[in-house]
């Protein structure tokens, strides 16, 4: 390596996976002699979760995959040492299965458009001086030294930004009416209690370049004429927890928070609160409450947060991203902000890609971006040669979207008019083995242990739809059942307290408007047409399929199956636990239910 050439190895995806990979490396790079020319930077999330450990090397923009402690003397030796490629270490989009060796030429990013994440997993989360360099707090000294605060509202409302936590309210609105409402002080709140399972956008952004978050926070601030903010943080997230602390340690130590920010008039605290992780406290009064030392509960929305929020004071409540989004637009203006997405759902949004999907991971789209780009294009489709059936979208409270609405265009509005809701961007992909009843039950049975319990038609309602959706997957319901289902449903949307309350029926409603005749097909015929319901399933094997191969047989562990090689086994269902290890393994779709 050329004296005067300097590299930057970029790593992701390693705490859990693989925690002696940065030490080896490091180690590595020195034993040969390359620390000087060389910096290695322990990243944020890159977003493609299946292959993780990823590794970045600028400035060539090599892109490496799974790559392990064992991988890292050929890494160095034949990337740093002799500027070649390990092509077994490039990136293989399992679509295709050709070597991708560069970063950008990737499906899965090239593809995307990445506005707010662009700087996780390339900057040092742990140093401001990295996120100054790619011109972070730029727009709060823009701001501070050119804006009034009404000009910085006018701004934002003129971008058309929505909350990204769910509910997609104005930005700009929203701190219009905290700033006029009466009461002082004023507080300023980042959402980063993400509760969904499969979840983790919040998190990556928390944990990967958090210095945009305490910006934008402090841009809003200096709005609406707060002087305190705080960041709620699920206790699940030690690492964004401790990143975020060091991040206003740094902040502070610059000057660009606390007193008299940029020599300037304006002083802005940060605090952080660590949440219990409960559910119900994604729900802004719930969230507030909690803040404040109290049991996380929602309360009847008489007045808004705006009005009276945290400690019953005039308060502008957000979700981290969208406290991400502000520096963007105080720096390229509120009309290049609103010239992606669409005319109503304006700039791009993060989602999770999981479930049955190849490219799992954290992905980011201008919002209007269909599904089916989502899905197939980024995500690289269903595994397994199975067939796309559904996705739910905004967490365990949303709605199930059928694939024939593919071509769907996922915003705030597109979303709501299918009986879903954006929320706060999990996508959860279903393939053609999943009963859409039994994932209903199974999303209920977690709202239940979430509801809070205070008000009647959440906490009651709730457990009368879970025991209704237990009794059609264990063949025990009636047609008429199916009715109480509905309304039950349609009465807790209506008469719940809080946000978790009305959204909780969405699974359910969502898959009888576009499943019903599975629900049919278990009431009336006492079959899940998908093999997921085991009260109403037996197993058993198509003799024209099976090759006598033994895979199955081997792998019950009832030993259930029986047979000789090379000809048609059998499966005894008075020793089948329905565990469906059979129907996975089997390569010749000889494993059927009926």
């Amino acid at each position: 390596m050329a004296e005067d050439s300097r590299r930057s190895i970029i790593v992701s995806c390693i705490h859990d996976r693989a925690p002696q990979l940065m030490p080896a490396l490091q180690a590595e790079i020195d034993r040969r002699g390359l620390a000087a020319n060389v910096d290695l930077v322990d990243a944020g999330c890159r977003g493609l979760c299946s292959v993780g450990p990823v590794v970045l090397i600028q400035p060539e923009n090599i892109f490496y995959a799974s790559v392990g402690v064992e991988d890292i003397p050929e890494l160095v030796d034949k990337t740093l040492v002799g500027a070649g490629i390990v092509e077994r270490l490039s990136y293989h989009p399992p679509e295709s299965h050709e070597a991708v060796c560069f970063y950008r030429d990737t499906p899965f990013y090239s593809k995307q458009l990445r506005h707010v994440m662009r700087d996780c997993g390339i900057i040092d989360p742990w140093s401001i001086d990295d996120y100054i360099a790619a011109g972070g707090y730029r727009a709060l000294g823009t701001v501070l030294t050119r804006m009034t605060p009404e000009e910085v509202i006018g701004e934002v409302k003129k971008s058309g930004l929505r909350g990204r936590g769910g509910a997609g309210f104005s930005t700009g609105s929203k701190w219009e009416h905290t700033r006029h409402a009466d009461g002082e002080p004023k507080y300023v709140i980042a959402n980063g209690d993400e509760g969904d399972p499969g979840a983790f956008m919040n998190r990556s952004l928390m944990e990967g370049d958090p210095h945009s978050i305490l910006e934008g926070m402090a841009i809003g601030a200096y709005a609406i004429g707060a002087h305190d903010g705080y960041i709620y943080v699920r206790d699940e997230y030690p690492l964004a927890v401790r990143n975020l602390a060091h991040a206003i340690e740094q902040a502070v130590e610059y000057g660009l928070l606390g007193e008299e920010i940029l020599g300037t008039d304006f002083s802005f605290d940060l605090h952080i609160v660590r949440g219990a992780g409960a559910f119900v406290c994604g729900e802004s009064s719930a969230l507030m409450q909690s803040v404040e030392g109290k049991v996380g509960e929602p309360r009847p929305k008489h007045f808004h947060a705006t009005e009276r929020g945290l400690w019953d004071l005039p308060t502008a409540l957000n979700n981290v991203e969208t406290w991400a989004n502000i520096p963007m637009i105080i720096n390229h203006g509120a009309d290049w902000f609103a010239s992606f997405g669409t005319e109503g759902s304006t700039g791009t949004k993060t989602f999770c890609l999981a479930g049955s999907i190849k490219n799992s991971g954290l992905v980011e789209v201008p919002l209007g971006t269909t599904l089916r780009e989502i899905i197939f294009d980024i995500g690289g489709g269903i595994p397994d040669g199975r067939e796309f059936k559904a996705v739910q979208t905004g967490g365990p409270s949303g709605g199930c979207i059928p694939a024939s609405l593919v071509d769907l265009p996922v915003d705030y509005d597109s979303l709501s008019e299918a009986g879903s809701m954006m929320g706060s961007g999990g996508l959860i992909v279903m393939n053609d083995r999943t009963c859409m009843v039994d994932l209903a039950r199974y999303f209920l049975d977690f709202l239940k242990e979430e509801s809070c319990g205070k008000c009647t038609p959440c906490r009651e309602g709730i457990r009368r739809m879970l025991q209704i959706l237990t009794d059609i997957t264990e063949g025990r319901a009636t047609m008429a059942d199916l009715d109480k289902l509905e309304t039950v449903a349609e009465t807790v949307q209506v008469a719940s307290l809080c946000g978790l309350g009305k959204s909780a029926p969405n699974p359910v409603l969502s898959t009888l408007r576009y499943f019903r005749d599975e629900y049919e097909a278990h009431i009336v015929d006492h079959k899940c047409p998908a093999g997921a319901c085991k009260a109403l399933i037996e197993y058993h094997i198509i003799a024209e399929n099976c090759t006598g191969c033994g895979v199955c047989r081997r792998r019950c562990p009832q030993n259930a199956i029986s047979g000789e090689r090379k000809e048609p086994h059998v499966i005894d269902p008075t020793l089948c636990i329905k565990c469906g290890i059979c129907r996975d393994v089997c390569k010749f779709d000889a494993v059927d239910v009926r």
